[in-house]
Parts: C-alpha cells; structure tokens; sequence
C-alpha cells in the first residue's frame, strides 16, 4: 500500500508540472482587498486575467493581461474608469501599476530610491478613491503573448509592433473590455508613460473614430514624442537645454549667483533664451558669426554647467549622453538618463558616454522582483511564463506617425476631451520642455489651449517615485478628473 501511494503521489506530480507553458487565453482570478486612502477606508475588487485579441475573423491572435480594480459595492456604470499604459515600445504597465496610481507601491525611501526587502505597501495616495483603473500590459510584456493558429504558427508581427499597428489592436482590445464589464456609460480616461505618450495620443483618435468611444481626459505623463526624437534638426538638440538646467542644479554644478535660486526661479529665462535664442543659432550651422557662436556658448555654459569649449566643440549641438557624461566627470561619476538624481560609477572617466543606466539598473533589480511576488501570492494568478518587464517588440514601425495630430483631431471633435502632461524636471529622456513644445506644435492654434494644463515635479523619468511628487501628482490626476467632469452640459461649442 506504501509502494502504491508513492506511485500514485508520482504520477499526480509528474501530471502537475507537465503543463504546457502557455498563459491562458481568457480567464480571470477575482481577489478582494481594503484600504486606507487619504484617510478614507475603501474596499476594492482585484481582478487579474487574460483577455484575447481577436482578428478580422474572429481568431484569437494573442491575449493580453491586464489587472482591473474597481471599488466595491459601486455603481461602476457611472464611475470614471482609467487605462494605464507604460512605454518603450516593449515596456510593461509594472511601472505604474505598482509605483503611482494603482493600490500598491514598492518599498523606497522618500525621495524614490528602492530599498531591501523587495516588495510592495499599500499606497495612500492611489486614484481608486476618484476612479477604477486597468493596467494592460501590450503583445510580449508582462505575461501578454501572440498565440498560435490551428497549424501552430504564431501571427504576423507587423499585426502588432508599430506605431498603427499597436493602437488599432489594443482600441479593439478595449472595446471588447468596456463591453465585457459593462463600462460603456463612465466617464473614460487614458493614462500613459514615455512611449505610451504617443500610443494614447493615437488611441484618443482611434477609439472615437473607429470604436465610437469617446473619452473624458488623456494624461500623458513623462511623454516621448519621435515626431522630435526622430529628426536630426536642431529643435531636438535646442529643448535639451532647460533640462540641463535642471540636472545641473541639482547636482550643485551651476554657478554661485544661479544655485542661489529656487529651480523655477530659473527655468522660465532658459525656456525662453532656448526658443528665442538657441534654436535659431544651432539652425544657422556653419554660417552662424563667431561673435554669435561664442555668445551663445558662454549663455549655454552659463546655464548647463558645462565648459564653454566642450560647447563650441560639439558646434553649441550637445548630445544629452555626453552631458550625463560630463558634469561630473571631474569627481568621477555619470548621472542618470531617466533620473538625472541618479550617479553611476563607470569604469573609465574618459568617454563620451555613461556604461550604463544609472537609474534604471536600480528600478530593475527592485521592480522585478515586487511585481512577480506581488501578481503570483497577494493577487493569485498563478503561471509559470515570465513575466517581460521589457518584451520582444522590434523592429518596430516607425512610419506614419500621426499620434500627436490624432490628439489634436480628437480634441476638436471633443469638447469634452482635456489633456494633462506631467514631467519630471530631471528626466533626460523624455524632458519637460520637449513636453511642452509637442502639445504647443499639437495645437498650432492656441485655440484648445486652455483645455490643456502641465504639472511638473522635482524628480525624473518616474516622478511618482520620489514621496512628495507621488502625492502632488496623484492630486493632480485627481483634480484632472474632477475638472474634466461635463457637469451635465452639452457637447458643443
């Protein structure tokens, strides 16, 4: 009878763990939690699953997960709900999934630095009290994946990664969403991050005009715009400079009478000399006056912290790399792409550029570990797939953006519709200023512009890391959420 127990223990187990390692197609495990928000005590509902893609036949091409929470006993039908989205392309919805709106955050200090043991806290400052929130996580991140046909063959990449092709699935994606969980009737909002600036640019358009859904807000936060990325014209090179600014105050490397003053005492006089000054002399190239050319060196000098000869040597076009490089060469340590705050140690102070990411080696090691504790033991959704904090997404198809005019067009078709931009100051990939310059060169105009409003905060890529700015910055989506509220009046103009 021993011998036979052990046999039968033997095939269960070997039953078990011959599973196949796929993620489910479309399944959902329901938890249920309670927090303390703002003071408040609320009760909300998890909901962790997979959700497929379907094609123009009705094939499941690939499923998504996602994390739904949505306040208890509720009348969701007429709660404002948020879709968060992160970037890359490639990146998962784990950075603020478990770091700003959601109910959890990882264990940091106060000014955002990760701190052992890994793992996560309730977050007080989460927009569940104002709003329930989907995190999605597109093709190849997190524990989302293509899924094969009949024939056991994966679908067409290009259905997937590029710039149209990700916005028009994941709009099919949601319509299927708000259908299933009967959302249609609240009030709609998006949320993205970095890359996800664009893709919810170029969702607000794609939802109203094919998927007939229209939206509230759109919140870019931390926006990359490859409208600008993308040229080699001097408006890129030109924007960088405030944010110099920035990071070099920061890091105490500007001089006596401008580290004297407040950041935004100083910002405003740099965004303007940027505008009026810098962009048309790095435009001139070589026929630019040396009288000029040194004026507008020892100004960018003065405002970066950088050497006036390291500024005319690179003909005053400063690549952000060597800056993150430069400042600090001289006690030898780099400072940080995504989070200017951040130092790094490199192995050799000659170079003109970082060895690595700074900020983003020290989010890895402590996100990785928090979000797959977190999703597998306190929201039950058992897999053994990895999840991909950055999947498998190239090449990615880069041609015909039209995101940043498919806000405009939604907006105008909108009253409704209000944008809010939220920046780091000390972001040096995605920079504030460039923030601004793409809503302005989105509405030419100037006739929606007061149906737009940006927030900025003293930290970086993630500004919701640092304590204070994740407070400021969740009451800002707050009042966001309020102010963009129709109050029962028509949508006209």
């Amino acid at each position: 009878m021993k011998n036979f127990c052990l046999f039968i223990a033997t095939i269960m187990t070997s039953l078990l763990f011959a599973q196949t390692k796929k993620i489910p197609l479309d399944t959902m495990v329901v938890t249920n939690h309670a927090i303390n928000i703002n003071g408040q005590n609320l009760a909300y509902q998890a909901i962790a699953g997979t959700q497929p893609v379907w094609n123009d036949k009705g094939e499941p091409t690939a499923t998504l997960f996602y994390t739904y929470y949505k306040k208890s006993n509720s009348e969701k039908e007429k709660r404002p709900i948020v879709f968060s989205f992160n970037g890359g392309p490639g990146s998962a919805s784990v950075w603020m999934h478990i770091a700003y709106t959601g109910p959890v955050i990882l264990n940091m200090d106060e000014e955002g630095y990760p701190v052992q043991p890994y793992g996560v806290k309730d977050n007080p400052h989460s927009i569940l009290d104002v709003a329930d929130i989907v995190f999605v996580d597109p093709v190849n991140t997190g524990f989302s994946r293509m899924v094969e046909d009949k024939d056991g063959k994966l679908p067409d990449r290009k259905s997937f990664f590029g710039i149209n092709a990700d916005i028009s699935y994941l709009a099919e994606w949601m319509n299927t969403f708000v259908t299933r969980h009967n959302r249609w009737e609240s009030p709609k909002y998006l949320i993205g991050e970095s890359y996800g600036g664009p893709r919810v640019m170029g969702l607000s358009r794609e939802l109203q005009n094919n998927q007939w859904m229209y939206l509230n807000g759109v919140i870019l936060v931390s926006p990359a715009d490859y409208k600008i990325y993308s040229t080699d014209q001097p408006i890129y090179s030109a924007l960088n400079l405030p944010y110099f600014t920035a990071a070099a105050w920061y890091q105490n490397a500007l001089s006596p009478a401008l580290q004297q003053k407040d950041l935004l005492e100083i910002l405003p006089e740099v965004e303007d000399y940027t505008i009026n000054k810098v962009m048309p002399a790095i435009a001139k190239g070589g026929f630019i006056s040396e009288s000029e050319r040194n004026e507008i060196a020892e100004k960018m000098s003065l405002y970066s912290g950088l050497d006036k000869s390291s500024i005319i040597d690179h003909n005053l076009n400063i690549p952000t790399s060597f800056f993150w490089k430069e400042l600090r060469r001289k006690d030898g340590y780099t400072i940080g792409r995504l989070d200017s705050r951040y130092l790094g140690i490199d192995k050799m102070t000659a170079g003109d550029r970082p060895d690595y990411n700074a900020e983003l080696t020290s989010w890895l090691h402590s996100f990785t570990p928090a979000i797959n504790y977190y999703i597998r033991e306190k929201l039950k959704f058992k897999t053994d797939i990895k999840y991909n904090m950055f999947g498998d997404v190239h090449p990615w198809d880069r041609q015909n953006d039209r995101t940043r005019d498919g806000l405009r067009q939604a907006m105008a078709q909108n009253p409704y519709l209000k944008v809010l931009v939220q920046s780091g100051y000390y972001d040096g990939a995605t920079t504030y200023f460039a923030a601004k310059y793409t809503v302005g060169q989105m509405d030419p105009s100037g006739r929606m512009k007061d149906r737009v409003s940006f927030k900025g905060y003293r930290s970086g890529h993630m500004m919701y890391l640092r304590k204070e700015d994740l407070k400021s910055a969740t009451d800002d989506i707050r009042q966001f959420i309020k102010d963009s509220d129709s109050k029962g009046k028509p949508a006209k103009y």
